[in-house]
């Protein structure tokens, strides 16, 4: 049996204080070798602390942690050998270049590429011998990357990877998080971007209150909603009586699912054109008019509102 790049069972981490803060509560999760992992949760969820306990930064309070086969406290070494974090944010050296910054991670490893290749992987050769202090943002996160594969690890770790970059670096990435994928490494990903995790994950899991709530590729969780489309719309001021009344969409055929949420209706249906009628012909009955009607494809983002009530991006992330 393949032993997967990532195994923890029963996983806790409780704070002291009174009471006591329980920011992990028994989270199990196996990542595969090869496999592109996504972890996503909205802010206090316990993402942060059960990634940094997987990275070997924190302890956990109980429950058992593998890495590539192998414990923090027994082989930790081995595991840092082995492994590469890019963090959400980065503080590097402002006076070393590029060059010389990864030059220094480099010597960390034995085995690994070649400076030059992980320049050339996150597109920063104009940039070689720029100051860190002179790089952009979008730059200085492509460099963090860079770092964090230098080593050639069998199991990378990405905490929000793209931020600040634009679509062009973003797509860069995206690319390189592929090609390591192609060649059997493992990735686990923490992201804001529905979209990349979509793209990018085989699987995700959403936590929230220190447990995994929901697990599966993301093609599964989408589909766990009920059907593969969502309609959004808005009504006039005046229908105060019928926005109040959001429950009453799941009345309607085809509709599997019903959010109220500053001032837009957000259905999730299985037959659009079907559904959309019965919208109309509702809000004539009740002499009000739409203010707005789109429809679009479900997403992942659809799967996290519902399960959490939340959107990941509601507020700016803090350690949980």
């Amino acid at each position: 049996m393949e032993t997967p790049a990532i195994h923890c069972r029963e996983l806790t981490k409780t704070y002291a204080g009174r009471p006591p803060v329980e920011a992990v509560r028994g989270i199990d999760m196996t990542v595969a070798e090869g496999e592109c992992f996504g972890v996503l949760g909205p802010n206090g969820a316990g993402k942060t602390t059960t990634i940094e306990i997987l990275e070997g930064l924190l302890d956990q309070t109980s429950g058992e942690v593998e890495i590539l086969g192998m414990q923090w406290r027994h082989a930790a070494e081995s595991i840092r050998e082995s492994i590469g974090i890019s963090l959400q944010e980065t503080r590097f050296s402002d006076k070393l270049s590029v060059l010389e910054t990864l030059n220094l991670f480099r010597s960390f490893y034995r085995h690994g590429i070649t400076v030059s290749e992980a320049i050339e992987r996150v597109g920063l050769e104009d940039k070689a011998q720029a100051w860190v202090k002179n790089l952009s943002g979008g730059q200085q996160q492509r460099l963090a990357v860079a770092a964090a594969i230098v080593g050639d690890p069998r199991l990378l770790f990405l905490d929000e990877p793209t931020t600040g970059l634009d679509p062009q670096s973003r797509r860069q990435l995206w690319d390189i998080i592929r090609r390591y994928g192609a060649q059997g490494r493992s990735v686990l990903l923490t992201t804001h971007y529905m979209e990349e995790a979509e793209q990018l994950c085989d699987r995700v899991a959403i936590i929230d209150r220190g447990k995994i709530i929901a697990l599966g590729s993301p093609r599964e969780l989408i589909a766990r909603l009920g059907g593969e489309h969502v309609i959004e719309f808005t009504l006039t001021p005046n229908a105060t009586t019928l926005n109040q009344s959001e429950n009453d969409w799941t009345q309607v055929n085809h509709v599997t699912g019903s959010v109220y949420e500053d001032g837009c209706h957000r259905l999730t249906v299985t037959q659009p054109h079907l559904v959309i009628p019965q919208i109309l012909s509702h809000v004539e009955q009740a002499g009000v008019q739409l203010g707005s009607l789109t429809t679009r494809h479900a997403r992942l983002e659809d799967v996290f509102v519902q399960l959490t009530g939340r959107h990941l991006d509601d507020t700016p992330e803090v350690p949980a």
